[in-house]
């Protein structure tokens, strides 16, 4: 046992952080083979090339940690422990597959885009998508169930509209990531202020310094993208009245969803269970067919209920109303749909904990922060190091915990309340994981609303603009308070 206990010490001694140099192979490794990747496969690297760039560049940093030291026991299980961060957002990106086929078959997708196509117009569409998601993600403190769940539908509003999804789902997710990181319900401003040191709610007020003109700026945007035209739904909406039920129940799920939010159950809970509502309330309205579903017509009656609703939550809805929109819409969903984005998160957050675990990341992480001595340049660094943690470790909390402690010292230093840091946190390393494709969140976003993280990335307007603006408010020295002195 004395043995092993000094070799494993001599081990450690061993280890030591890579030069600047070396630190920056894997990074660069990467950065060159997902530019190959989207060369050669445009929008459909993320099946594939995508996480065999994030391997490759992950081999690239076992090799420098070897060279520095680490061992692959190490390495491995740096490896695992950040595989394990990621499982939470895995089951509830299943979880999601789930939803949209049970919602698929239940009609529930169909009754949000009758009520859509009603109520909304082209002009202001895009203006309405970014206000409706900031109020929901403000009450309920998730854009992910937001995306899980009306943004789908609205996805479907626009479709039938003829307007470009791209921005639909740049809408979405600006006004989603509003709500989200100024709701006090939020599991990301929660581990902001914890981060940082700050209170809660101090920090919603600060907070509310950069998001709202942030907002007000992306409202006018999406209000003057709109489409003005002879968009005429009342044809394509009586089809859907003649084959579907719009009435209040296909509504049950989402408002059972967004009870349990708003109750602060578990996102993974509460998306599963909005999933297998969806399935109660299309064997209700659709048995026939929940029983195609099952493809095995000798089944007694409830059996072939429960095999329907099991393949649909497994497999997706297949829709077989012989309306080509209309099954073109409805044909989605299924946990198996969202396998290729958990390979693309677990390939990722494996490559994040190896250059976390052999000092890459603290490596490049300190040099930005030297540069910091004012401060406008030290919220500027602060800002582009959870950028870049996104990037390099694919994964949000991670770059609001890490440079979250890594840069307390320095606001402390230079005289910076706590809230100033995590609001920075909140407007650098929460709005910029939805547009990374390979981070969880922008994984997650690209799957549920079926569109490139790189093709809605432009019109993202929310998540590029706020970082922007506590910049220039760091720099310009507004509402940058002070500390409070120590009584003590």
């Amino acid at each position: 046992m004395t043995d092993n206990n000094g070799a494993a010490n001599a081990m450690r001694r061993e280890e030591k952080a890579p030069a600047l140099f070396w630190a920056l192979v894997p990074i660069l490794t990467l950065v060159l083979l997902l530019a190959a990747a989207y060369s050669l496969y445009g929008d459909e690297a993320a099946d594939g090339a995508n996480q065999l760039a994030l391997t490759f560049a992950g081999v690239t940093a076992i090799v420098v940690g070897r060279r520095h030291g680490y061992s692959y026991d190490a390495m491995r299980e740096a490896a695992l422990e950040s595989v394990n961060t990621g499982l939470g957002a895995i089951f509830i990106l299943l979880a999601v597959g789930a939803l949209i086929g049970t919602w698929a078959m239940s009609g529930t997708l169909v009754a949000m885009v009758y009520w859509g196509l009603k109520i909304l117009s082209p002009d202001f569409f895009y203006f309405s998508v970014v206000l409706i998601c900031a109020i929901v993600a403000l009450c309920v403190g998730s854009s992910w169930t937001v995306a899980g769940t009306i943004g789908i539908g609205l996805m479907g509003v626009s479709q039938q509209m003829g307007l470009d999804p791209a921005i639909t789902a740049g809408a979405i997710i600006s006004g989603a990531y509003f709500g989200d990181k100024s709701s006090p319900l939020s599991d990301a401003t929660n581990l902001a202020t914890a981060a940082a040191g700050a209170d809660l709610f101090h920090h919603i007020t600060e907070t509310l310094w950069t998001s709202i003109p942030t907002l007000c700026i992306c409202l006018v945007i999406f209000l003057m993208l709109g489409a003005p035209g002879d968009f005429d739904a009342s044809g394509f909406n009586s089809e859907l009245a003649r084959s579907f039920n719009v009435g209040v129940l296909p509504f049950l799920p989402i408002l059972l969803v967004m009870g349990l939010a708003l109750f602060r159950y578990p996102p993974f809970l509460t998306i599963f269970i909005g999933a297998l509502a969806g399935g109660v309330v299309a064997v209700i309205l659709y048995p026939d067919a929940v029983f195609l579903m099952a493809a095995d017509p000798e089944l007694p009656t409830g059996w072939g209920l429960l095999k329907g609703v099991w393949t649909t939550m497994a497999q997706g809805y297949v829709s077989q109303t012989g309306a080509e929109v209309v099954d073109n819409f409805l044909t989605r969903g299924g946990m198996a749909s969202m396998l290729v984005t958990v390979w693309l998160i677990l390939s990722a957050l494996a490559f994040g904990g190896i250059i976390d675990r052999i000092g890459i990341l603290d490596k490049i992480l300190g040099g930005i922060l030297e540069a910091a001595h004012t401060t406008g340049r030290l919220v500027s660094a602060l800002v582009f190091a959870a950028i870049g943690t996104n990037v390099l470790a694919s994964d949000q909390y991670i770059a609001i915990v890490l440079p979250g402690k890594l840069f307390q010292k320095a606001f402390r230093k230079m005289g910076l309340a706590p809230e100033i840091l995590s609001r920075a946190l909140g407007d650098s390393a929460t709005v910029t994981s939805a547009l990374v494709p390979w981070n969880s969140c922008g994984a997650y976003m690209a799957a549920t609303l079926g569109v490139a993280t790189v093709s809605y990335l432009p019109f993202a307007f929310f998540n590029i603009l706020n970082p922007l603006v506590t910049m220039a408010l760091a720099f310009a020295g507004i509402r940058m308070l002070k500390a409070a002195k120590s009584t003590s």
